[in-house]
């Protein structure tokens, strides 16, 4: 295998036309540089050199690898300069999915942080609620995921097993009834004395999830309307059409009018997370964006 040392040499021995030149301008011993074109010429396979004397010219494969040496070497150090770029942050690219409420109060902060911080670093966002979020990730579409999941859902300590966890937050599910509801001034409700109520339901995770909680309250909810668009969800309960309820964060990124939110018991809770993968988690850029998005939280 031809290494781009072994080239460095063979090209200060061809501009300079002895080996011991060649070690003066290379800054090391003679002996080294001869020791180097051997090694060169072995993994050629064929002399690059003829020695006449104390003159040393180029044979035909010299020449041609000589030739090509400067393309080679010229796009080694672009390369290793980029590199040396994104390995110190002032260059780089992360691709970020996240869910719609995530993207309203945890990233732009997390985001605006890594510009001030380092601009070089381009960062992409698109919206996704997992699992397909989490999809995406796996499937090599983003760097960093946000995501949630509910905490007793069967099986949701087994399926992010294969990726690294960062614990963001902990976000708590209110619940959202009319301003004139008879309810709207209590100071806490137990999901049970929302039985009759019709229910405005969410993504489709919230909606299981939602069915779930209901259940073990002793009823089944009577969804009216179900959509993955939270301003939507508040609209629908301040016209009156019915009860929902809502992590803190998605009320806390809608303009809530006609609303009243009351403390819902048992508590119900969910985990927000940003997911990545091994591999990507020791990346400069995406390890710099994971500490962003901890700092946000924490704020």
């Amino acid at each position: 295998m031809i290494e781009a040392r072994h080239l460095r040499v063979l090209r200060a021995v061809a501009g300079t036309g002895s080996f011991s030149a060649a070690a003066r301008e290379l800054g090391c011993t003679q002996p080294a540089v001869s020791q180097q074109m051997k090694a060169l010429e072995q993994s050629a396979g064929t002399p690059l050199l003829i020695r006449t004397g104390r003159e040393m010219r180029l044979t035909q494969a010299g020449e041609a690898l000589v030739r090509h040496a400067a393309g080679i070497l010229a796009g080694l150090t672009a390369a290793e300069e980029e590199v040396a770029a994104i390995a110190g942050l002032r260059a780089g690219r992360v691709r970020l999915v996240s869910f719609p409420s995530g993207s309203s109060t945890l990233v732009p902060t997390a985001l605006a942080a890594m510009r001030a911080e380092h601009p070089g670093t381009r960062i992409s966002l698109v919206e996704a609620e997992p699992p397909r979020s989490v999809e995406m990730l796996r499937e090599g579409d983003c760097d960093l995921a946000l995501a949630f999941r509910y905490g007793g859902a069967a099986g949701s300590a087994a399926e992010w097993d294969d990726l690294v966890v960062r614990p963001l937050l902990t976000d708590r599910l209110v619940g959202l009834v009319p301003e004139g509801h008879a309810l709207a001034g209590a100071e806490r409700v137990g999901m049970a004395e929302l039985a009759d109520e019709p229910w405005i339901a969410g993504c489709p995770r919230c909606r299981r999830h939602l069915v779930e909680v209901c259940e073990e309250a002793g009823f089944t909810p009577r969804i009216d309307f179900a959509t993955d668009d939270y301003p939507a969800v508040v609209g629908l309960v301040g016209a009156g059409l019915g009860v929902a309820v809502l992590p803190e964060l998605a009320v806390e990124s809608v303009r809530a009018k006609g609303v009243s939110t009351v403390v819902v018991e048992p508590a119900v809770e969910r985990e927000v997370v940003a997911l990545t993968l091994p591999d990507l988690a020791r990346v400069p850029a995406v390890a710099a964006t994971l500490a962003e998005l901890e700092r946000a939280a924490t704020r």
